[in-house]
């Protein structure tokens, strides 16, 4: 496995960790250190190696608030529990005693912050590369045609948490204004069509490496990285025929392997973290608990099941919630997270044909009941019945992984979820911060 490593010249990802944290109202503060370059080091001719160890911090940052926007947004969509010392997490995400959730919390904060910061990198690596003479214009399109895909990639998970995203980032003293759903995912499309652009021109190779996108870490595969991104945007803006298209040039493939994808990867080295979705087996402290609702509406013989979870040696309860299962989704600690995986490309597949297409839709679906045990869907071919299969299936393949919530809202479904104790409500999206000052 690859790890997250920083050479000795420049340490930038270190700089952008320690010198400019970036905080949840999308400003950062400067502590120069004379020992590290500068800001505007980086940001004045930097090296190949400053400019890769961009890339590294870009990469590295993708990752943050990974584990924590899967478990809030599971936690709101019924899906799991976390079972820790932190009553808000039985208590606010479940609208615990008619709670409201607050603007102040981690639950509100951490996403933001972490996925700004990624932003903020990649944007550094963008102006950097604007500065700089040490890299030819072949290479420095690569630099920005991964730059640009990575931060079309953070909105698009800002949208889900939140709804809504501010777009224009680049000059902290002028922000851009907090926009809509709908119009983050169009800018989202016309960025990741400039960075395909810039892929385009980047030559056969990237002059700087990549860890957990093997098979996607040359321009033209990357590219197909791009456009399954792209088609995730399009589902969700609802441009159904576009999504189609983007998915033909991706690494769509209706009969190929299922897990194929790039991914988040972990380590134990020093400087870097591990998987924090990752739960050691019967233990009695931190843990995500399967909703028993997961257990009990799902088909006989789904093997998604017993893949994902495992029983415990003794149930569990807290706050007035239970559970019989727990998570096994990761092996180990520095088990990698999918950072999209072709199985997600069938199921927006399936997605996109069902207006149009309903037994190309079925075709799709089949394929992902197939591989989960399940004989062929058997129910009626009309929209309503196919989106109720597709948001099942969607539900069971992609439980504990920042998926659930989103589709339902986006569905108008989130009333179906059940309520876990006399008082709960259901929540189906995130406050934005209050530091964000609207």
């Amino acid at each position: 496995m690859k790890n997250f490593k920083i050479t000795n010249i420049g340490k930038v990802v270190v700089v952008l960790m320690t010198m400019l944290t970036f905080t949840v109202s999308c400003t950062f503060d400067e502590e120069f250190d004379p020992n590290r370059p500068s800001l505007e080091g980086v940001l004045t001719d930097a090296s190949e190696n400053q400019l890769n160890n961009l890339v590294v911090g870009v990469e590295s940052g993708m990752r943050g608030g990974v584990a924590g926007q899967t478990v809030h947004t599971g936690t709101m969509a019924r899906e799991l529990y976390k079972f820790d010392a932190d009553p808000r997490n039985t208590g606010d995400l479940l609208g615990a005693n008619g709670a409201t959730l607050d603007n102040n919390s981690f639950y509100s904060t951490s996403v933001w912050s972490a996925k700004y910061r990624t932003i903020k990198n990649a944007n550094i690596l963008l102006e950097a590369l604007d500065n700089t003479s040490s890299v030819s214009a072949q290479s420095a399109s690569g630099y920005r045609g991964f730059a640009k895909t990575v931060v079309a990639h953070q909105l698009i998970m800002l949208v889900k948490s939140y709804g809504r995203a501010r777009v224009d980032v680049s000059d902290p003293t002028a922000l851009g204004p907090i926009l809509g759903e709908s119009e983050v995912l169009s800018q989202v499309v016309s960025m990741l069509d400039e960075a395909l652009s810039d892929l385009s021109a980047a030559g056969s190779s990237f002059s700087f490496p990549l860890a957990g996108f093997d098979g996607f870490d040359t321009p033209s595969t990357f590219s197909q990285f791009n456009r399954a991104v792209k088609a995730v945007a399009l589902v969700y803006a609802g441009n159904k025929s576009s999504a189609l298209t983007a998915l033909n040039s991706s690494f769509f493939n209706l009969n190929g392997d299922l897990t194929t994808g790039p991914k988040h990867v972990f380590s134990l080295s020093a400087g870097d973290f591990t998987n924090g979705l990752y739960k050691i087996i019967d233990n009695n402290g931190d843990q995500i608990i399967v909703h028993n609702s997961f257990i009990a509406d799902a088909e006989v013989g789904d093997k998604r099941v017993t893949d994902k979870t495992i029983v415990r040696s003794d149930p569990t309860t807290q706050d007035g919630l239970n559970g019989t299962h727990q998570t096994k989704l990761y092996a180990t600690n520095i088990s990698p997270i999918d950072i999209i995986r072709n199985e997600e490309l069938v199921l927006l597949y399936a997605e996109a044909n069902i207006p149009s297409n309903p037994t190309e839709a079925i075709k799709a679906l089949n394929v992902i009941r197939s591989s989960a045990g399940l004989s062929d869907y058997s129910g009626a071919s009309t929209e309503s019945a196919l989106v109720d299969e597709l948001l099942n299936q969607r539900r069971y393949s992609f439980w504990c992984e920042n998926h659930r919530m989103y589709d339902l809202r986006r569905y108008g479904k989130s009333a179906s979820l059940p309520i876990d104790r006399p008082g709960d409500q259901v929540f189906n999206i995130i406050p934005i911060p209050l530091t964000e000052n609207e």
